[in-house]
């Protein structure tokens, strides 16, 4: 096809230009007919240029009654100053007065109108996604995207990082999420898997002597999906020799630092805020705090405050080994229904009801608990949480974990209900100190709480050898987490470098030597050789790109995502395969009753 190429693009157009004579291509985006006056908007991904067609051009202007949305046009023309100014497009003071119009090729009638308040589902769009991705908040995202990788390639190339490329057929060492399969047609019976991380394959190249890592990454998982999941997602990989936690840090601060500062124009402070995951737990209730809630809103523990109390709920709690704690909301109004709704919440939560002493303006207390309570005990509350006539106290009684987790909600819950946070702020903090292991009390055995290569604090290995849940469970591991406003972006750790001591990992896990060579040999042979001190990270790219854009959800960060069903509506896949297929690889699809 011989057409005129486009001389400037649909969003490039300024008053500077006019009388300018120009050629534009792209998409019909509205056509509007004004008492015989045709405009038209010519969309690209650059933006919007409205077309202005006089009726005294009759080719053109038959052309441009037969328009429809989304029909590919060039046209050409001269650039002039537009009568009635648009303000909400940078092309708003220009239009183009055409003299050529070219139909490149036409389109059926969308099944859903191309515009910015889009009325179509999710499924419409996901089915349609090509349509889809016309609409300039998509793209923008896209665009924000692809600057973040470049940033990132440019930073990581600063710090002197090699970029490699780590396999996409590995072994399959299912840990956590399970394995995506792929059967091997030459090793009949065999199957590769799709990297839930590249984490084995990186820290051989730490072993490798690749002392600086880095890798934007596909990693897959076969995972239970929600709003922030993807079977697919992408990761920022990194790994360093010879460091300490410190080094990563500065490392991927800086990488924040610039992301920030590029795509937002804002200075993040850093270093950025640590906090241990104990202080996490016992201070909000989460391992990833949003630090953007106003007013305070933190769980104090009044176990020792209570004690002593007539209110037998809070005894049993206490002489059980519970404790009694709570949040303070501050200068809300709370009703009764306010009450009865957050009631219902903590009830989901495993638990009766709460307790609440909410503190009037007229210095009154006003609870069903003040009966049990003592003057001296409620002032000696108010004076816990710092709490001002006005305020609520909000208290919940039982397992020590199960009400910091409670109270964690909670927290969040009132923050969504009363509009507490301000978001307008980027609240990062680092968690460190992770546990180690917990006790799986159904299967009876010790897991792992992240990666099995973590390795633990130097001063909690005595307890490497120990079988007691308590000891066990109090070990600490050189493991951390990265969160911005209550969403984890990175997870990493200083790994474990001598094998004996990733042997008593393996062994407190449950994990025989057979089906640890089985799963690690090659890993655990090449530590034998040598292996430094290393540690990294891997950052999660799509929540990065979600948290820039305003978004909830990683959906539209990503061009072609799947369903919460892990299918994709477009191309419909997964799909059914042919048998000759099948039997190339040597298996058979069995159904089920």
């Amino acid at each position: 096809m011989i057409y005129k190429k486009r001389t400037h693009t649909c969003g490039e157009l300024r008053l500077a230009d006019e009388n300018k004579n120009i050629t534009l291509n792209g998409w019909v985006s509205k056509k509007r007919d004004l008492g015989g006056l045709l405009f038209i908007d010519l969309r690209d991904r650059y933006g919007i240029t409205q077309l202005n067609i006089h009726p005294s051009k009759k080719d053109v202007y038959d052309k441009a009654e037969k328009l429809g949305n989304e029909f590919v046009i060039s046209v050409t023309g001269k650039v002039i100053k537009r009568e009635s100014i648009n303000k909400n497009i940078a092309t708003g003071d220009i239009e183009i007065d055409v003299d050529v119009l070219e139909v490149l090729n036409e389109s059926l009638v969308p099944p859903f109108v191309i515009e910015e308040d889009v009325k179509a589902s999710d499924e419409l769009r996901l089915k349609y996604r090509y349509l889809d991705l016309r609409r300039k908040s998509v793209t923008d995202n896209l665009i924000v995207r692809s600057r973040v990788y470049n940033i990132i390639h440019r930073y990581f190339e600063k710090h002197n990082f090699l970029e490699i490329e780590t396999p996409i057929l590995m072994k399959s060492t299912p840990e956590g999420a399970r394995d995506y399969l792929v059967p091997s047609r030459v090793h009949k019976g065999k199957f590769y898997a799709l990297p839930q991380s590249p984490q084995i394959y990186k820290q051989i190249l730490m072993l490798s002597g690749i002392d600086r890592y880095v890798q934007i990454c596909k990693c897959f998982r076969d995972e239970d999906l929600r709003a922030d999941r993807q079977p697919e997602h992408t990761q920022i990989d990194l790994e360093m020799s010879f460091v300490t936690q410190d080094d990563v840090f500065e490392i991927i601060e800086g990488m924040f630092h610039a992301i920030w500062k590029e795509i937002k124009n804002i200075d993040l402070t850093i270093p950025f805020k640590r906090m241990t995951y104990d202080e996490a737990l016992q201070t909000y209730g989460i391992d990833k705090p949003d630090l953007r809630i106003k007013g305070d809103v933190k769980i104090e523990n009044i176990t020792e405050v209570v004690k002593g109390s007539e209110f037998k709920v809070f005894n049993d709690v206490i002489e059980s080994g519970g404790m009694v704690a709570g949040i303070k909301l501050s200068g809300q109004e709370v009703s009764r229904k306010t009450i009865d709704g957050l009631t219902e919440f903590i009830k989901k939560l495993g638990f009766g009801g709460f307790g609440y002493l909410k503190y009037n303006a007229d210095g009154t207390v006003q609870s069903p608990m003040t009966k049990f309570l003592s003057e001296e005990i409620i002032a000696n509350i108010k004076k816990a949480f710092n709490a001002n006539d006005s305020d609520t106290v909000f208290i919940l009684s039982g397992e020590k974990k199960k009400v910091l987790l409670a109270l964690g909600q909670l927290r969040l819950k009132l923050a969504e209900d009363f509009k507490l946070r301000d978001e307008t702020k980027f609240e990062f903090v680092w968690i460190t100190d992770f546990p180690l292991f917990h006790y799986d009390e159904e299967a009876k055995k010790f897991e792992s709480e992240h990666n099995i290569f973590t390795s633990p604090k130097d001063e909690y290995l005595k307890f490497m050898d120990s079988r007691d849940v308590k000891e066990v469970e109090s070990i600490r591991a050189n493991c951390y987490d990265i969160v911005l406003n209550g969403f984890e972006l990175a997870s990493g750790s200083i790994r474990i470098n001598k094998p004996e001591v990733q042997k008593k990992v393996f062994d407190m896990i449950g994990m025989s030597d057979d089906e640890a060579k089985m799963k690690f040999g090659f890993m655990l042979d090449a530590y034998t050789y040598g292996a430094p001190p290393h540690g990294g990270a891997g950052i999660g790219l799509d929540r990065i790109i979600a948290i820039l854009c305003g978004l909830k959800s990683i959906t539209d960060t990503i061009a072609f995502p799947k369903t919460l069903k892990a299918s994709s509506l477009m191309d419909e896949c997964p799909s059914e395969v042919s048998k000759e297929q099948l039997d190339e690889l040597g298996i058979e699809i069995s159904k089920k009753e």
